[in-house]
Parts: C-alpha cells; sequence; structure tokens
C-alpha cells in the first residue's frame, strides 16, 4: 500500500472472509499511509472499462437507483436519455495507464486466450494504453476452442509474461482450483500489522519470484 495514492474500486474483499484489512486501515487510519478512494458498484466499474474500451468519455447505464454511493461518490452522475425520457446513470469511463491480467494461454504469435469466467479483463486490457498479460502456458496455436472463451490479438497486447500459478490463491479455469486455505491465512496475517510486515519482508521485498514459483509448483 506504500505506493497507492488513490484507488477506484467496487467492492475491496477478501472472497469468503470480508474487507481487506490492509487497504481498511490504510483508509481508516492511514497505515502505511492515508489513500484516496472513490468507490462505485460492480456493474459502474464494468460499464466504466467498457466505454474506456470503445473511446467513449463515460459509460451510461441503468443503476445506483435508490444506493447511497451517489452521494458520497461525485463521479457519479445523472442524466436523461434524449430519446425516451429516462434518468440513467453515468460514470466517467475508465483509460488506464496499464492493465495487468492473468489469462489460460498465449500463442507463440502474442494472441491470448481467456476462458471460464471472463468478467471485464477483454475490456480492460482494450482501454489500457499497455497491458501485460500473465499466462499459465505458451502454446504453438490455439486448438480445441469452445465457447465462453475470448481471444485477444497480439496487436492489443503490451507484454506477455509465463507465469504458471499465476493466478493463486485464486483459479485458473481449466488448470486449478481456489484456495481457500490460503485465503483463510492471509485473513490472520493481514489483520496484524506486524505480521504483515514480517510476511512482506520475507516473501515480496527480500526475494525474488522464484520464490512464488516455488509455492505454487505442483498445482
Amino acid at each position: 500500500m506504500g505506493l497507492v495514492k488513490k484507488v477506484i474500486f467496487s467492492y475491496a474483499g477478501n472472497p469468503g472472509v470480508g474487507l481487506l484489512r490492509r487497504m481498511r486501515d490504510a483508509i481508516e487510519n492511514g497505515w502505511p499511509r492515508a489513500i484516496e478512494t472513490v468507490e462505485h458498484s460492480h456493474a459502474a466499474m464494468a460499464n466504466a472499462y467498457e466505454a474506456g474500451a470503445a473511446g467513449l468519455p463515460c459509460a451510461v447505464f441503468r443503476g445506483y437507483r435508490g444506493a447511497g454511493l451517489k452521494d458520497v461518490n461525485p463521479a457519479i452522475k445523472s442524466i436523461i436519455c434524449p430519446f425516451t425520457g429516462e434518468e440513467l446513470a453515468a460514470v466517467p469511463a475508465h483509460r488506464p495507464d496499464v492493465a495487468v491480467i492473468h489469462a489460460q494461454k498465449a500463442s507463440k504469435r502474442g494472441d491470448v486466450l481467456v476462458e471460464g469466467i471472463i468478467g471485464v479483463q477483454k475490456e480492460a486490457v482494450l482501454a489500457s494504453k499497455r497491458s501485460v498479460v500473465t499466462v499459465e502456458e505458451i502454446v504453438e496455436d490455439f486448438d480445441d476452442l469452445h465457447p465462453n472463451l475470448c481471444v485477444l490479438p497480439r496487436w492489443t497486447v503490451t507484454s506477455i509474461v509465463h507465469v504458471p500459478g499465476g493466478a493463486h490463491p485464486s483459479y485458473t479455469h481449466g488448470y486449478y482450483d481456489r484456495d481457500n486455505a490460503a485465503y483463510l491465512e492471509w485473513d490472520k496475517i493481514s489483520a496484524d500489522r506486524d505480521l504483515f510486515t514480517a510476511w512482506m519482508k520475507e516473501n515480496v521485498l527480500d526475494k525474488g519470484p522464484e520464490v512464488f514459483a516455488e509455492r505454487v509448483k505442483g498445482l
């Protein structure tokens, strides 16, 4: 959190456990530093990425009716449809400098295959100036294609990095399951500043990527 100044997000949480403790500590107590937050709904975030991918300045959608977020987030506006007179929500488009996603495969040509619950990974890549994609494997070509997948052509991707297990402790469809025990363990570590600081020093600050590679070996 030391390098983060502002977070635009929808639900900062650890699935199945609760709110992110390190982010909450930064927001409530300014540790290790204060951060600015802009909170949206999932629908708003998804539409904002789609608008960014389309090169539009904002996203327009049905949402925030009866919700309190628009009372504390000035980036949420209301507009009237010129065709129906319906009141709609509008938020600024997301146009990140860099998008980082994890995918199943990359071809040696540089195309990327994402499948399973794709979410807005495609839109995030297309909305960003640059993109970094970590993948489970690099293959000669994609075969046995089936519905519910997306192929990002090589001209949309800036960099590809071969990182087996790169989604851990989450899952990668077709490769390994979600590591629920790791989520529970992290909740305990992140709840304590001293434990968190020691974990960061041991696993990140004083170590290289080989530590992660060893941890996820055999997934």
